[in-house]
This record gives structure tokens, sequence and C-alpha cells, in this order.
């Protein structure tokens, strides 16, 4: 038996040693070379802080920022560390009265006569989604011009810098990153 155990366990701690330190130190390294920043967590930093990471949404409550996505990771949302979905279909009498709560809100805060974004009353698969539409932010000028007592153009431009493209012209969705775009609303002096 133990002619048969030994091999086994011999392979078992050759692959745990390759797959599981060997190749990731390989890799990190690698990335760490190659886009530092990105291997890192793509943080943005501000004034000398690290104030979020461009790939991990998180809350914006007050009216004077744009908000992003609802999330369902974690109690309150955004919480890396419970990453995932809500888990209700779409026959969920729950998630179908959140979305309409959420439709009023949002249509209340932001003066919006219209159909709502979608992106701006469901949460993301992961609920740690970085990005909206450029629609959902369009939809939040009013509200945050009003609030930081700038003109609607000045945040539409700031929007219109900010939208991300579709990766190579056809992969994805036009986007933009509700942390940097709040970054350079803040950066955004009053008339």
């Amino acid at each position: 038996m133990l002619r048969h155990l030994r091999p086994a366990l011999t392979l078992l701690a050759l692959f745990t040693l390759v797959t599981g330190v060997v190749y990731p130190l390989a890799i990190t390294s690698v990335a760490q070379l190659a886009m530092p920043a990105r291997a890192s967590g793509s943080m943005i930093e501000q004034d000398g802080r690290v104030v979020g990471s461009s790939l991990i949404g998180q809350s914006f409550a007050s009216p004077r920022y744009f908000h992003g996505r609802p999330s369902a990771a974690g109690q309150n949302g955004y919480d890396a560390a419970s990453s995932s979905g809500s888990n209700l279909g779409p026959t969920s009498k729950a998630l179908a009265d959140r979305i309409k709560g959420d439709v009023a809100k949002a249509k209340a805060e932001n003066a919006i006569d219209g159909p709502v974004p979608a992106d701006l009353v469901t949460a993301s698969g992961s609920g740690l989604d970085p990005d909206i539409s450029p629609a959902a932010a369009y939809a939040q000028v009013d509200r945050v011009a009003r609030e930081r007592g700038v003109a609607e153009d000045d945040v539409r431009r700031l929007i219109e810098a900010s939208v991300q493209g579709r990766l190579f012209g056809l992969i994805g969705e036009p986007r933009t990153n509700v942390l940097a775009l709040n970054i350079a609303l803040d950066a955004l002096k009053r008339p």
C-alpha cells in the first residue's frame, strides 16, 4: 500500500508547490513588471491617499455626487467580502417592489420624466459594478448641478469626457466609471 501511496503524495506535494506557489508568484511578478497599477488593484489616489479602485464600485449617497448601480453585496451594499447578486429572479415580488421603489426614488431625486435607465435601479451580478451607462449619468445631471451650484453644461462635459467606448469598438457597452467621474466633479470649479 505504501508503494502506491508514496507516488500519489509526492505528486500532490509537487503539483501543490507548482500550481499553488510557483505559478502564482511567476504570474504576479510578470503582472507587476508589465502593468504595476493594474496588478495592484487599479487603485485611484487623490492627494496622496487611496480613495478607491476603478474596478470596484462604492456607495455615493450624497446628492452632490453621481450614484452608481444599486448593490446587493452585503447587508449595506458594496461589501467586496460579500460580492454576489441578490439571487432574486424576475418573478420575485421582493425584487419587483425594490425596483419600483428605486424607480420612484430616481425619478424624484433626478427630475426624470421618462423612463429611468435600467442600471440606476438594477444591481449587477457581483453587486460591485463600478460603471454606469452614459444614459444613467446624464439622468443625474440636473440633481448634481443643482446641488453643487454649477452649470448643467459643465457637468455634461465631464460625463462626455469620462465615457469609455466599447473594447475594439465591438465588445461591451459605452460606460463611465462613477468614482473617476465623481473625482472629476470635485475638481470642477464653481462659476
